[in-house]
């Protein structure tokens, strides 16, 4: 059992990530993290996973989320599936904090989000974290969308 907010945290994406439970813990099944988006964040940039499939839970705020093409707002309660070789981006441009659960299934997400926060402080370096993206199956599409605002 964990409360909210609680388990391991990883610094990575400007996002506040923590990993609820992963590989370890489930026979490699799926990895389950919880987001904390602050307002008026853009999101990764858009990218296609090609290893794993992504589900989203709204627990609060609200989340602008491109997949595919189609743009969709989440908000309490409210569930989106991010099938892999589907692009997709997220943002929050609202001016509260959006909270998410994600169950990534299967897992190994948590080991690309450790990569990612062992990179040092500063100004993002691209060629790096396509690298990194690459080797955990992740395909780099383009530069964060701009907040919509809403």
């Amino acid at each position: 059992m964990l409360p909210s907010r609680e388990g391991k945290s990883i610094g990575a994406l400007g996002l506040g990530i923590t990993t609820k439970t992963d590989g370890d813990s489930t026979r490699d099944a799926y990895s389950l993290f919880e987001y904390a988006i602050p307002a008026g964040r853009s999101g990764p940039p858009p990218h296609i996973h090609h290893r794993e499939d992504e589900s989203f839970i709204c627990l609060s705020g609200k989340l602008d989320v491109m997949l595919g093409g189609e743009n969709f707002t989440i908000s309490h309660g409210d569930y989106i599936y991010l099938p892999r070789d589907v692009k997709h981006t997220f943002g929050n441009p609202y001016d509260e904090e959006a909270r998410v659960i994600s169950v990534v299934s299967p897992a190994g997400l948590e080991r690309y989000y450790e990569a990612l926060s062992a990179l040092p402080p500063g100004p993002p370096d691209i060629p790096t974290i396509k690298t990194i993206m690459a080797d955990f199956g992740i395909e780099l599409l383009g530069p964060p969308p701009a907040p919509s605002g809403g």
